[in-house]
């Protein structure tokens, strides 16, 4: 199992945690310039719900200067619903016309597993921030059967990454990024998960996505983590998408020979810069076939956390990222 880390970096930005109110010592001389940082906000403090660390961040820094924000733990006890949280981000929306980075979600295991993030419908932050930029969303199916991710169809002029980080992926949020009308999007990444965590994606949610129509500046595409890492990648080897990427991965799932030699043998990968294929269970002579086309076609090819899976003996291959 990946364990899945706070990132130091966001956007171009150094993440910087909003110290907690009431405690002068671990904050600085001075703040840093709001435009500098990417802030981090999160339930840390005992006591203090989400709503109390929102007001503390507008008093504290100049919400018309931030340029990304990265929203952490967010509940004080038990999981609760993101939904409380998207409505204060969005329904201060006007205050932060320099925003153009959010991830939603920033959670380590030890905080609450992926798949049991208590998640909402985040449409609404699309429409309030009409010039954002990128979006980072962790969490998606929930291992509760509760509060799951909703996405539903927008054109967003702005957008040029999208990404989300998920032990179970439903269907119904894959098909509703296929929707979507993002004509300046560059990245998207998806992490399918698995079955167990509401993993239900189909390669035929996907087929907007693979058709290459939607989304015409696409750069970098990844659909990861994925128990039909297979199928996918027999469906990439013939889709019209990949001739315009720089950038391909198919990495954390359950990819095998079968979708290994598909690859191989499907349509040229040799326009592109990269091809990430870490965690997989290829074998040796297939291994050996993709690190020919990287020294042949200079492909850097990421063959790296190969796993032994004998398929003879039937046994279970795993994603990187599920629970």
């Amino acid at each position: 199992m990946t364990e899945i880390g706070h990132p130091c970096s966001f956007h171009g930005m150094p993440v910087f945690t909003l110290p907690e109110p009431g405690d002068e010592s671990p904050w600085p001389a001075t703040l840093p310039a709001a435009d500098a940082m990417a802030w981090r906000l999160d339930c840390g403090w005992e006591g203090h719900e989400f709503a109390a660390v929102w007001r503390h961040f507008l008093e504290k820094v100049d919400p018309a200067q931030v340029r990304a924000l990265v929203i952490g733990h967010w509940w004080d006890g038990d999981y609760t619903s993101l939904a409380p949280v998207v409505e204060l981000i969005t329904s201060d929306a006007a205050r932060f016309p320099a925003l153009r980075a959010l991830f939603l979600a920033d959670v380590v295991g030890e905080e609450c597993e992926v798949s049991w993030l208590q998640m909402c419908d985040i449409t609404p932050v699309l429409r309030a921030f009409p010039l954002l930029e990128e979006l980072v969303v962790r969490g998606g199916g929930s291992g509760l059967n509760e509060e799951t991710l909703e996405l539903h169809p927008v054109r967003h002029e702005a957008l040029k990454a999208l990404r989300f980080e998920s032990g179970g992926l439903p269907g119904h949020v894959v098909r509703a990024v296929g929707a979507c009308e993002l004509p300046a999007l560059e990245r998207l990444e998806l992490w399918f998960g698995s079955q167990w965590y509401a993993g239900d994606a189909t390669v035929a949610d996907m087929a907007p996505l693979l058709s290459g129509g939607g989304f015409p500046r696409l750069r970098h595409l990844g659909l990861q983590n994925s128990e039909i890492q297979d199928e996918i990648a027999v469906a990439v080897a013939s889709a019209p998408v990949v001739a315009q990427l720089d950038f391909l991965a198919l990495s954390m799932g359950t990819l095998s020979d079968v979708g290994g030699l598909a690859l191989l043998e499907g349509q040229p990968l040799t326009h592109l810069g990269g091809l990430d294929l870490h965690h997989h269970y290829l074998t040796d002579e297939v291994m050996e076939r993709f690190r020919e086309l990287s020294e042949r076609d200079d492909v850097h090819v990421d063959l790296s956390e190969a796993d032994y899976w004998d398929p003879q003996d039937d046994e279970p291959r795993y994603v990187a990222v599920s629970e």
